[in-house]
């Protein structure tokens, strides 16, 4: 029998299935600025009416909380999780997202699981505002095992220059706003697996309530993104920063100037309860901790101290419940943790 495509592991026929699994989900996430559809080469989008616009993109993947999904079988959320990666980055500089690709490979393509991971991607999308306009899906039979999957995404987003958030505006005695996450978000997954070993283990937590280990490890990343635009058109805000892989100390800093330093108060960060089990059955230090997890803070603002009340206001009317957790002094740019 001769060679074919086929014989060496690569099932195009699978590949077109799954892409039609997809279209009509992928479609709900379009607007008026997609110019092409599914199967073009390259994604049209038309950005419209701006003065002088700026473009931000980011990248990003999902790690090992995709692992706990493939075992779990449970591929709907963690495409969530991708789009939030990109879209809560770009959101930093104060730019709307506008589209999305996504990039999913695996071993042996299964058409029904790459559209339920890739459902996970277009429900992100519409919860960001982004159109899904195009991805790629690679068969790499031997590179990859049979079952299993990896997933990352890349996000465009637009900014007027004039409202661009970049840190400049950022000064000593500004205050710090956290707003909460979903739990772990999409980091430290290599070692909350080494601690949670049977995913199938019911814990209760004060946020979560009575529910197995791999449900509440595959919360997805919450997107902060509509609420936090809306806050854009009505207040001023000086920094930003989406509290990802390094936790507290490493991205707030990354929000403002090398000359000056954030300063936050660890009891006034309302740490979850699900973190203190971890630090507890992994017996983690809790420097650790907080260079590891987000704790509980998805989000920061760095904005003037008199505009802190009505901000916080406005973000509980959108059901956010942000708070205050410290503020801006002058120093080297590393997070001061009292």
């Amino acid at each position: 029998m001769s060679n074919s495509y086929k014989s060496s592991g690569v099932d195009k026929e699978e590949g077109y299935r799954a892409v039609e699994l997809m279209k009509k989900n992928v479609l709900k996430t379009h607007n008026k600025s997609v110019l092409t559809n599914l199967g073009s080469f390259g994604a049209m989008y038309e950005l419209g009416q701006y003065k002088n616009p700026v473009l931000i993109s980011g990248t990003d993947g999902v790690g090992t909380k995709l692992e706990i999904a493939l075992r779990q079988k449970k591929y709907n959320t963690v495409g969530i999780d991708c789009v939030a990666m990109c879209v809560n980055d770009v959101l930093c500089h104060g730019a709307k997202p506008l589209f999305f690709l996504d990039y999913l490979a695996c071993g042996k393509l299964d058409a029904d699981v790459a559209a339920e991971l890739v459902l996970g991607v277009t429900e992100g999308c519409l919860q960001a505002g982004a159109a899904l306009v195009g991805g790629e899906t690679a068969e790499m039979p031997g590179f990859y095992k049979e079952g299993d999957y990896d997933i990352a995404g890349f996000c465009v987003g637009i900014v007027e220059k004039e409202n661009l958030i970049d840190g400049s505006k950022v000064k000593e005695g500004n205050k710090i706003i956290a707003i909460p996450s979903s739990g772990f978000h999409s980091n430290g997954y290599s070692l909350v697996r080494k601690i949670f070993k049977n995913y199938e283990e019911v814990i209760k937590t004060k946020e979560f309530g009575e529910k197995k280990v791999a449900d509440i490890l595959l919360k997805p990343t919450k997107i902060y993104v509509k609420n936090i635009l809306a806050l854009l058109e009505k207040f001023n805000v000086n920094g930003m920063a989406h509290i990802t892989g390094g936790g507290l100390i490493e991205n707030l800093p990354r929000c403002m100037s090398k000359d000056l330093s954030p300063v936050v108060f660890k009891e006034k960060i309302r740490v979850p309860e699900i973190f203190k089990l971890v630090m507890e059955r992994g017996d983690i230090a809790e420097d650790e901790m907080y260079g590891t997890f987000n704790m509980g803070v998805g989000f920061t603002l760095v904005v003037d101290e008199k505009d802190v009340e009505n901000i916080i206001e406005f973000l509980r009317n959108l059901g956010e419940e942000a708070y205050e957790i410290g503020y801006i002094q002058k120093g080297d740019n590393s997070l001061c943790l009292k």
